[in-house]
């Protein structure tokens, strides 16, 4: 009888240590490195930039380029793209006195890729100039040689404007001072040659 008890007892006290090992073992464990240490969360990448100065610009006219979170002291090859800007419709088109003229469309001139380089600072960033020679879109495409990042920019290039000086009137006065200066030149000339030959014929007499 009492073998049976001791039995019974040692029976429930086993049965007892078993429930919390089993629910430490039911729990969610974290997933162990190849070192048997967990691992921790993964950071996002970190996402270069390009920029220029001025999105829009006319033909011989110079943009900075500006290039962020690359590589440290790292190379950074720039590929230059270019598509034509979108033609106008033919039509008219208003000019500023208000009279109208026909427009045509515009053939633009077309550019095979360009490529150049840049180099960056400690802090991953540089500073380019760069001076179009076609006009259209162009997008420039950075690529860090080491860190292998990217990034890219867009840039419109037109056509120069042609500048039309109006005629004002400090313009047009200027003809007629001359011109009164003349009339008065003349007119002291004869008033002097009168007077000159009155003299003369005025004496003989």
């Amino acid at each position: 009888m009492r073998l049976s008890r001791i039995i019974m007892a040692l029976t429930v006290g086993l049965a007892v240590v078993a429930v919390p090992t089993a629910a430490g073992a039911a729990q969610p464990q974290p997933t162990p490195s190849v070192s048997g240490t967990p691992q921790p969360p993964p950071y996002p990448p970190v996402l270069a930039s390009l920029t220029v100065n001025r999105p829009t610009i006319f033909l011989g006219e110079t943009v900075v380029l500006t290039g962020r979170n690359f590589g440290p002291n790292e190379t950074v090859d720039i590929t230059v793209t270019t598509q034509p800007l979108a033609a106008p419709a033919a039509g008219t088109a208003r000019r500023s006195d208000g009279s109208t003229v026909a427009m045509a469309p515009v053939a633009f001139q077309a550019s095979a890729p360009l490529t150049f380089t840049a180099r960056t600072n400690a802090r991953g960033e540089f500073s380019r100039r760069y001076t179009p020679s076609v006009t259209g879109l162009l997008t420039f495409t950075a690529v860090g040689r080491e860190s292998g990042r990217t990034a890219s920019t867009e840039l419109r290039v037109l056509h120069k404007k042609k500048h039309h000086l109006p005629v004002t009137g400090s313009n047009t006065s200027t003809p007629m001072k001359v011109g009164g200066g003349l009339v008065a030149a003349g007119a002291v000339m004869l008033l002097g040659t009168v007077l000159w030959r009155r003299r003369r014929f005025g004496s003989a007499n």
